[in-house]
């Protein structure tokens, strides 16, 4: 049996749309349904929200302040708080706006676009971190953002700001991931942030995920999860490759996430109306392969 790491806030946690009306206005009770069908039967131990996946390129603050009011009131796990910006004055409002609200979490992206240096990101995440007295997850994400979070940065954040206790890990390198946890202080929480990477993760100290799939795997992601704990690495390998057509269909070129995923909790009955734009019109085929998937897991 493997030991199991410290997960502050859970093994399997959301990355959780956010739904919007047929106009594209914020849907709150839809927002408050999904939170808890994800939660209660949907297999997650907290959710994030307003995170890339929640389209908070897209909200304007007060609407995410909202948003983490309406989910933090429907649930009781933990919920974590996108409030991540390229503009350190606005993510640090953000952050205590979002504190206020009752975020049990916060998670900060690399700043985007304007391609900061690592000294830069290393006091962008400390002055986020002091604006706040909740843990802090980083979010490194390059493919996005054009800005890797380098691991000695990293390591350095972990080091000496005291609630910045982890990452969610999106850079797509295990190898460099075991590095980092091999620097790090010892309790360092990574939280896988590519579904198809998890299992792997899980094998260099990994401590869960934040998924995206987990909308409709949710269930299937704590199995996997529980048996590579508990010392069952063929059945964790094998519930990794029923998985691997939802990891394949949750984003594209033609569908980035989150078109996928809103598609698919339409077709299961739950709250996720369209995506704003500039995402683009969602792909004609994007309903029918959800169900193929769904079909795929058992439940045509």
């Amino acid at each position: 049996m493997t030991t199991a790491p410290t997960a502050t806030f859970g093994r399997v946690l959301t990355a959780m749309v956010t739904p919007f009306t047929a106009d594209g206005s914020l849907d709150l009770d839809g927002a408050r349904k999904l939170a808890k069908h994800l939660t209660t039967v949907g297999g997650n131990d907290g959710l994030v929200i307003a995170g890339t996946t929640g389209e908070s390129p897209t909200l304007t603050h007060d609407e995410q302040i909202s948003l983490v009011e309406a989910v933090v009131d429907a649930v009781d796990v933990p919920v974590i708080a996108g409030a991540g910006s390229n503009d350190t004055k606005a993510a640090v409002e953000l952050t205590d706006r979002c504190t206020g609200a009752g975020a049990a979490g916060i998670l900060h992206v690399a700043g985007y676009y304007n391609r900061p240096s690592q000294a830069g990101l290393y006091e962008h995440f400390r002055a986020c971190a002091e604006a706040t007295d909740k843990p802090v997850l980083l979010y490194d994400i390059p493919g996005r953002t054009g800005r890797k979070i380098e691991t000695n940065t990293m390591i350095d954040l972990f080091t000496n700001v005291d609630n910045i206790i982890g990452v969610k890990d999106a850079a797509g390198s295990p190898g460099e991931t075991a590095r980092l946890l091999r620097g790090a202080p010892e309790g360092t929480e990574v939280y896988s942030g590519d579904d198809g990477l998890t299992l792997p993760l899980l094998a260099i100290g990994a401590v869960g995920t934040i998924g995206v799939a987990t909308h409709w795997v949710g269930n299937e992601t704590r199995d996997m999860v529980n048996a590579f704990f508990s010392g069952d690495v063929v059945r964790a390998t094998s519930l990794n490759r029923l998985m691997m057509p939802s990891y394949e269909f949750e984003t594209g070129d033609e569908a980035p996430n989150p078109i996928p995923s809103k598609a698919m909790m339409r077709v299961l009955g739950l709250p996720s109306g369209p995506t704003r734009m500039p995402m683009g019109p969602e792909p004609d085929w994007v309903e029918s392969e959800a169900k193929t998937v769904l079909a795929g897991l058992g439940r045509a």
